[in-house]
């Protein structure tokens, strides 16, 4: 049956369809990478006080990594009900369970309080975190791909993508602001606990933005033709099993192409925390305002990138980005190992910036992937099934990696071989750039042979 076809949404409420996922995924990402940068500096000390400083960071990143392992569960559980239910519902609810557990962090009470079970209480919370955000991103980035039409679709897309880099900016902001202001003391005794609760006030924000936008019209319209598919006896598959039915080798691509991505983002973001703070000798305040301003110029240049994947194709920025950032990581390091901030900044800004090429596209590219009332739970599956080999363990893989060799080497090594997945799998693909949404089928652009030349 051929995809029927849906008008696309005119500028106005597209741009608030836009701001409105892009403010609820800055929300979330504030809480996710909070956590990381939090398990980078103090957490170590908080929590686990009886190991010597770089096994406490170990085993504070290993809770951040936790966070992952409960992504793929929220993908199949938030990505089922969405494609049955809406996207709108899904988003809603996403941001409510990631804010409440991030406020709940910053009430824990530390080890010197409960002993053993302040970890397991931080663990706990973390696993709802991931959760939560194992669903949000695949409902974020379908309802404003969804909205919109084809000739500018990465462009729209990636905006919720620019939501990462503007939670970063906004978590290290903060405790970059924290940092500054408070001595190293009060900071560890009680204003780490001051972003964390923030975020209670930032989801009552996004719930408010999130609540006023519509439900995606493409998927309106592919529910309606599965309501008539079942009044005239035709059963639906459940989203999960149409997905690993039809569009396995889609998942498949869309986990190799997301490792490069995923485990630079963290070697670049979190465990340049910990090497240029332990093994570099710059303050935490020097390291976080690398980041600080890498992120900024990680938000600007989502957007461009997403726009040129409109001009040329998803395929052909996705393998920029990560032939780029596999080229970078020996650049990388030697540049942080000359210990001033001027060089530190350039290695993590060309970082991020190369990071951006594949990050950009990534959103109109996996939601192009999958026909629509499976879409969420595809897009979703893809994107967080390789968080758990992918973000989840990097910076624990690139912490043990120091300890065990006391070089950066093996750990550019690390990151070089995610890039050599990525360009494969994306070799792999078809390019799904003027992929038509609409319908209840899915794409209908004709696809590009498998390993077509880009």
């Amino acid at each position: 049956m051929a995809a029927a076809t849906t008008a696309p949404t005119p500028p106005g409420p597209l741009k608030r369809i836009v701001a409105a996922s892009l403010i609820g995924t800055t929300i979330e990402w504030y809480d996710f990478f909070l956590y990381g940068s939090a398990a980078a500096l103090v957490f170590n000390e908080l929590f686990f006080p009886e190991s010597d400083p770089l096994v406490g960071t170990l085993l504070s990143f290993l809770t951040y990594a936790v966070g992952f392992a409960a992504r793929p569960l929220g993908a199949l559980v938030f990505g089922h009900y969405g494609d049955r239910l809406g996207r709108k519902k899904l988003l809603v609810l996403s941001l409510l369970l990631m804010g409440g557990a991030t406020f709940a962090i910053g009430l824990l009470p530390t080890h010197a309080t409960v002993g053993s079970a302040a970890p397991l209480l931080l663990t706990a919370l973390r696993l709802v975190q991931g959760f939560a955000l194992g669903g949000e991103w695949g409902g974020a980035v379908l309802l404003v791909s969804e909205h919109g039409d084809a000739r500018r679709r990465g462009f729209w897309a990636s905006w919720p993508q620019t939501g990462a880099p503007a939670g970063q900016l906004l978590a290290t902001g903060v405790l970059s602001a924290l940092t500054a202001l408070l001595s190293e003391q009060a900071f560890t005794s009680w204003g780490w606990r001051i972003p964390f609760l923030l975020s209670g006030v930032l989801v009552m924000v996004g719930l408010w933005i999130r609540l006023s936008v519509d439900e995606s019209p493409v998927f309106k319209a592919a529910l309606a033709a599965a309501e008539e598919r079942g009044a005239a006896g035709g059963a639906e598959k459940p989203p999960l099993v149409a997905v690993l039915r039809d569009h396995w080798k889609d998942v498949l691509i869309a986990m190799g192409a997301r490792m490069a991505e995923n485990i630079s983002y963290y070697v670049i973001t979190a465990f340049i925390l910990v090497y240029a703070t332990t093994s570099v000798g710059l303050s935490k305040q020097t390291a976080l305002n690398s980041v600080l301003i890498g992120s900024a110029v990680h938000f600007a240049v989502i957007p461009l990138w997403g726009a040129l994947s409109d001009r040329i194709g998803r395929r052909p920025v996705y393998l920029i980005g990560a032939v780029g950032v596999g080229a970078w990581m020996f650049p990388f390091f030697a540049l942080i190992d000359r210990g001033s901030f001027g060089s530190l900044l350039l290695a993590v800004t060309v970082g991020l910036v190369l990071h951006g090429a594949m990050y950009a596209p990534q959103a109109a590219f996996f939601s192009e992937m999958f026909a629509t009332r499976m879409r969420y739970s595809g897009a979703s599956m893809g994107a967080q099934f390789s968080s758990v080999a992918a973000g989840a363990p990097a910076p624990l893989i690139a912490t043990a990696l120091l300890t065990e060799y006391d070089s950066s080497t093996p750990i550019a090594l690390y990151v070089i071989a995610a890039a050599l997945l990525t360009v494969v799998a994306v070799a792999c693909a078809r390019e799904t750039r003027n992929a038509d949404l609409a319908g209840a089928d899915g794409p209908s652009a004709a696809p590009a042979r498998v390993g077509a030349d880009v």
